[in-house]
């Protein structure tokens, strides 16, 4: 794929600085004549050619818009908040995969002090949008602030409860948004499988083994893309 540069909107001729140009063309060494992808606010991507490097900006020529790599399918990604390097490598997978959004949850069997996730969400904003580039999306999924189980949980919508002991339910025959609750390592306590099951969950397993919360969470989003969405 060829290097992606973010920019605010497109136009005929796009100016690319900052950052982006730093990156594009200090680290990356893009020069003139060559081919860029190019994705902005908006969702829109297109296909451009590099015109003029200047000393702090470069000029692009855009030469043809670019259809989405978007999935059909709304997921989101209600993960529970595990140690953190953890934690990050499901927030790049996750978005890779095409989720919508990633919701932080605080669950009953928290596996580390408040104070350790607070004031993350910058490099977190920053692990997303990064692997949003990497993977050839053109939308960042929303990132929330971390909320407890009980609030998201008693959202509306369709909810998938992943859960390794409890008896699964029969999934839906289609979908086309749904909320996907992932556990911590310790595993989800009775309280919460009990309101789960109160606000509508469908509950669900990924095999016969116990996964890790991690693999759990990038397996759940690769099935259901792959059961849910004919383009995946």
């Amino acid at each position: 794929m060829r290097h992606r540069v973010y920019v605010d909107s497109l136009a005929p001729v796009v100016t690319v600085a900052g950052d982006e140009f730093h990156h594009a063309i200090r680290v990356v060494r893009a020069r003139a004549g060559e081919e860029i992808e190019l994705f902005d606010a908006s969702g829109k991507m297109a296909r451009g050619t590099i015109e003029a490097i200047e000393g702090n900006y470069a000029t692009v020529r855009i030469d043809k818009e670019l259809p989405s790599r978007e999935s059909k399918l709304d997921v989101h990604l209600a993960m529970a908040i595990i140690q953190l390097e953890k934690f990050e490598l499901v927030l790049q997978k996750a978005t890779e995969l095409g989720v919508r959004s990633i919701i932080p949850l605080i669950t009953d069997r928290l596996e580390l002090r408040k104070e350790r996730f607070a004031g993350k969400m910058e490099r977190w904003q920053k692990i997303v949008f990064e692997a949003v580039k990497q993977s050839g999306r053109s939308v960042a999924p929303r990132l929330e602030e971390p909320q407890p189980f009980a609030t998201v949980v008693a959202r509306d919508g369709a909810k998938l409860f992943f859960d390794a002991d409890e008896t699964p339910s029969t999934w839906p025959a289609s979908l086309s948004a749904v909320t996907v609750f992932i556990g911590p390592e310790g595993g989800w306590t009775h309280d919460e499988v009990t309101l789960a099951r109160s606000h509508g969950c469908v509950f669900a397993r990924l095999g016969p083994r116990r996964l890790r919360a991690e693999t759990a969470a990038i397996v759940a989003c690769a099935v259901i893309e792959d059961r849910y969405d004919d383009d995946f």
